[in-house]
């Protein structure tokens, strides 16, 4: 049977020597024997315990857990016992991890269009997300109204086309320009733009941000502070409710 010093032990298995003598500390793994000098000596067993320990570490399991196993009498359904466990606490950890990616992909989304807020507390990005997740109800909403006008819209227009009655048309373009205006006011109503100058929120004038250039995020406004035209970018307006609240 083969014999190993500490250090060759150590080599053997890729940790370092200081590990294995406290692994001998807490009576984890002993020598086989302790020749002249103090000398420490292990064997080919210890070789196998000590895999059997790095394996069950690597596992995930604590140096007391290991113990337990190692000492204990039925040790395979200890080992099941302490491995189901361990299963249970890493669904838990994996299903925490998960939940902290989502958070973090969707702060990584709203923050980009958010560079001229100042964050000084976890209560500003919760704001934040927030505001944006009332946003993005307020254009779904828009969105769910918008979708039957213009079916309404393409439906009397095949009707005209393919039965050369046009009064449906027509009452169905006034239904349109009716719902498009009060839309468009519901919209203004429950927004807002903040200035990438100086951070003010200001609520601008109907007509101009109406006809202002834009894009999804933002519209070049004339900031009412500072009087600079940039593009504001669009957040929710907190003093007003969302229809259908």
């Amino acid at each position: 049977m083969s014999e190993y010093t500490t250090g060759e032990l150590a080599k053997l298995t890729n940790i370092s020597v200081r590990t294995l003598q406290y692994y001998d500390d807490k009576s984890l793994l002993k020598p086989s024997k302790i020749v002249g000098n103090g000398r420490r000596i292990y064997t080919d067993n210890d070789l196998q315990k000590l895999k059997l320990i790095l394996l069950l570490k690597n596992l995930g399991l604590s140096l007391k857990a290991i113990s337990e196993i190692i000492e204990s009498d039925n040790s395979i359904t200890v080992l099941q016992l302490l491995l189901e466990q361990q299963q249970k606490a890493l669904k838990d950890s994996l299903k925490d991890t998960k939940e902290q990616l989502r958070t973090v992909e969707e702060l990584k989304n709203h923050l980009p269009q958010m560079e001229q807020v100042n964050l000084t507390t976890i209560d500003d990005i919760e704001k934040i997300m927030d505001n944006k997740s009332k946003l993005r109800k307020v254009h779904l909403r828009m969105l769910g109204y918008g979708l039957p006008m213009d079916i309404l819209e393409l439906g009397t227009l095949y009707w005209g086309i393919t039965r050369h009655q046009w009064w449906p048309f027509a009452i169905a373009i006034v239904i349109v320009i009716i719902a498009a205006a009060w839309l468009s006011l519901y919209y203004f109503k429950n927004t807002n733009y903040i200035c990438p100058n100086c951070g003010t929120e200001f609520k601008p004038n109907f007509k101009k941000a109406f006809f202002a250039k834009h894009n999804p995020k933002a519209r070049k406004l004339t900031c009412p502070a500072c009087g600079k035209k940039d593009y504001c970018v669009e957040v929710y307006d907190e003093k007003k409710p969302v229809m259908g609240r």
